[in-house]
């Protein structure tokens, strides 16, 4: 999890003044994760804590909060004793106010503040030293509390994905992903008929009447998922990310389709190894071949993919010397 900033900054283009409301810290069972957030304004609000009682009454303090004009505020409560929620646990919950002085205040990568205003307003050295490494190494530390403050990264840059088709599945994938902060959806089709009246939020689309040019537009790091309306255009647009560079590529089919695949692939010159990297049939069989169980299955599998390319990064510090690590683990 991390600070969105661009999202931050489109609810505060639009309504003005929010608030962010964060799980600053979890012990025992909770609901959602440290560092999981939700923006709240008079009218509405985005994202979730977790939903019931705890984001209920959270939502309703930060209006109240609004209103008062009050910058910053913590809360901590027991979830069963508290609220007569199930989970067996407390969490400890930040609120915080933004507005376009303080969206552009935000500067750093890696946001740190004191969670209770009786804090001291200097930061810690294992904030410090955690601040310092985020900036030598660009490794994006877990949101947590550090003795007092709550430090977290501001988002990196979406991963991109592209998405080769918008007939059922493409428009059921595409309604699956758009809503999910850390991806940049690129979607693609032959001709502007091709796609639905309405696009959701954040969706780049383009028409390309050759979809295999266009794959030379992609950055190197995108993932790809290929279920155009055509096996040659599936065909060719294989052939051409082989030639241009991917992170991920999922390929729509049958087994059957994927052994003509491998062997026409081949014929054209690509190594087995570099073949074997395309996933087909991409997504899980077992959930059926409904669109929206294609979707969820092929959701899943790029999440995954995602979350374990996140996993392998080094921890922050592992660079460093023993000192830093002392200060990352206080």
């Amino acid at each position: 999890m991390s600070l969105d900033r661009a999202t931050l900054a489109s609810a505060v283009a639009a309504q003005g003044s929010v608030v962010r409301v964060v799980v600053a810290e979890v012990l025992g069972s909770a609901p959602r994760e440290v560092g999981a957030a939700m923006l709240v304004w008079p009218g509405g609000q985005e994202g979730t804590i977790g939903g019931g009682a705890l984001e209920y009454e959270a939502a309703a303090q930060a209006r109240e909060m609004l209103a008062r004009g009050e910058a910053r505020a913590s809360r901590k409560a027991l979830l069963g004793p508290d609220l007569g929620q199930c989970c067996g646990g407390a969490v400890t919950l930040l609120f915080e106010a933004w507005d376009a002085d303080a969206l552009a205040a935000l500067t750093d990568t890696l946001h740190a503040r004191p969670v209770d205003d009786g804090a001291s307003q200097t930061p810690p050295l294992a904030v410090v030293r955690l601040r310092a490494q985020a900036r030598r190494s660009g490794a994006r530390p877990s949101p947590r509390l550090v003795e007092g403050w709550f430090v977290e990264p501001l988002s990196a840059t979406r991963a991109p994905v592209w998405i080769w088709g918008a007939g059922h599945v493409g428009r059921a994938l595409v309604e699956t992903l758009a809503p999910h902060p850390g991806l940049a959806l690129t979607w693609l089709d032959t001709g502007a008929d091709r796609f639905p009246a309405t696009i959701p939020a954040g969706v780049t689309h383009r028409s390309a009447p050759d979809l295999a040019a266009a794959a030379a537009d992609a950055p190197a790091n995108a993932h790809h998922i290929v279920l155009t309306y055509s096996h040659a255009f599936d065909l060719a647009l294989c052939d051409a990310l082989l030639g241009h560079g991917f992170a991920g590529l999922g390929l729509i089919g049958s087994a059957t389709k994927w052994a003509r695949f491998r062997a026409r692939l081949g014929q054209m010159g690509h190594r087995p190894d570099a073949i074997a990297r395309i996933r087909c049939p991409v997504g899980e069989k077992r959930l059926g071949k409904h669109p929206q169980a294609i979707a969820v299955g092929v959701a899943y599998g790029l999440l995954m993919e995602l979350a374990q390319n996140e996993a392998e990064r080094p921890a922050p510090g592992d660079e460093g010397n023993g000192d830093d690590r002392r200060a990352l683990d206080a």
